[in-house]
């Protein structure tokens, strides 16, 4: 054993056992006090316990106890209360060798959560998720200069979610709130619990050579989305989480799961469509303020995108390996910049897709406008505003039903 590592999260921790082999191990959990017994089998060696820095969690110590063998070490993990353990082993992967990580989940229910933005009214906030890449034994990227992704990624999202709550009829948090470790289904379910109208996962990107920068802006690919609802498809105990009433009373019976699987269908293309044009709007604002690496929507296999009912997009807000665009990603100045972008990008795409039921949509709803872009048509927007092509010619007075890049349609109210 060469070390442990601890990294708390508000439901869950992560214990982290640096190895010199891969391990053979065995484990179990004792009650009064709670306690994980784990036992390293084949291993010998000594390592001080006294080391190891706990920031207090779930886990009140790790200490060694008696070894079942002479050729064994155990180990104990004393704990605050119940919780579900889930041991796995990585093999070597750059800076770290052979580990077994142990993820400790908190097994009390969780507190209900409180919706955000609700306003006495019934008019509510636009929800905006924004989700700080990686976190605690996950630095993400490291910089040329040893900058962290995590922390990158951390100051543009306080910085955009300040930008948010200060504006009027919109609300935003974060999926964590520290320097600590969340697992990317878990980001989702924070998001979907807070019934977040977008989820915004803010990174920062790297590659092999330090030539490459500038930013970029992903959404899910269409073969992980039909992989997603699939998996979703199965687990028919969890179907009202993403279809409401409607999954409750959906039965697992044959001809039931085909309309389970179009409802989920229709509910991920609305996701994906609605990220996509969000997607535009930051691209074009991001391109105002910094260097664009990539000037379209760009299709990407990332877990945190994968939610069928919350449009999600990621922003990689630059290369932490080019030397230039590091120093940047580290100045509060840019950090800033790059937060008002997407806001700015945010705001007015709410602003012309307002949900229903906002104060967005009371604002706005009146005076919806469009300005045609390259590749719209009639027929394409019509389908977007849930409006007719002849509504649309009749708000506009148009005869023909071409309409010209620049063009400032005005969108007839549903």
């Amino acid at each position: 054993m060469e070390g442990v590592r601890i990294w708390p999260s508000p439901d869950s921790t992560r214990v982290v056992f640096d190895l010199a082999a891969e391990p053979k191990y065995s484990y179990f959990t004792l009650q009064n006090p709670h306690r994980l017994v784990i036992d390293f089998n084949e291993t010998t060696g000594k390592f001080d316990f006294n080391d190891i820095e706990n920031p207090k969690s779930l886990v009140k110590k790790v200490r060694p106890s008696k070894a079942k063998s002479s050729d064994s070490r155990r180990v104990v993990l004393d704990l605050t209360k119940t919780v579900k353990p889930k041991l796995f082993k990585l093999k070597p992967y750059g800076p770290h060798g052979h580990r077994l990580v142990v993820d400790l989940q908190d097994d009390m229910p969780r507190a209900p959560v409180r919706t955000v933005g609700e306003f006495t009214n019934g008019q509510r906030d636009i929800v905006i998720a924004i989700d700080p890449g990686h976190g605690g034994h996950d630095p993400g990227a490291v910089g040329v200069s040893g900058t962290l992704e995590k922390r990158v990624a951390f100051a543009i999202s306080k910085k955009l979610a300040n930008l948010i709550n200060a504006e009027r009829g919109m609300a935003a948090f974060l999926t964590r709130n520290g320097d600590y470790y969340l697992n990317i289904g878990r980001r989702s379910e924070i998001a979907r619990n807070k019934k977040a109208d977008v989820l915004i996962s803010v990174h920062a990107d790297a590659f092999t050579s330090p030539r490459p920068r500038g930013a970029s802006v992903w959404v899910l690919t269409m073969k992980r989305a039909n992989t997603e609802i699939g998996r979703w498809l199965e687990r028919s105990e969890r179907h009202s989480e993403l279809l409401g009433g409607v999954g409750e009373v959906i039965q697992d019976t044959q001809s039931e799961r085909y309309l389970a699987h179009a409802l989920l269908d229709m509910s991920m293309s609305h996701s994906l469509s609605t990220g996509y044009d969000l997607s535009k709007e930051v691209i074009n604002e991001l391109s105002k303020v910094t260097r664009v690496h990539q000037k379209s929507t760009q299709l990407g296999n990332f877990g945190v995108l994968k939610s069928p009912d919350i449009p999600s997009i990621l922003v990689e807000a630059g290369f932490m390996s080019n030397p230039q665009e590091e120093r940047l990603l580290n100045q509060s100045s840019h950090q800033r910049k790059l937060a008002r972008a997407v806001f700015a990008a945010t705001k007015r795409f709410f602003s012309q897709h307002p949900p229903e039921g906002t104060l967005f949509a009371s604002i706005y709803e009146h005076r919806k406008e469009h300005i045609v872009k390259r590749g719209d048509s009639l027929s394409m927007l019509a389908q977007r505003y849930n409006v007719s092509v002849n509504s649309l010619k009749q708000a506009n007075n148009l005869n023909k039903s071409t309409i010209q890049i620049g063009q400032t349609l005005k969108i007839p109210a549903t």
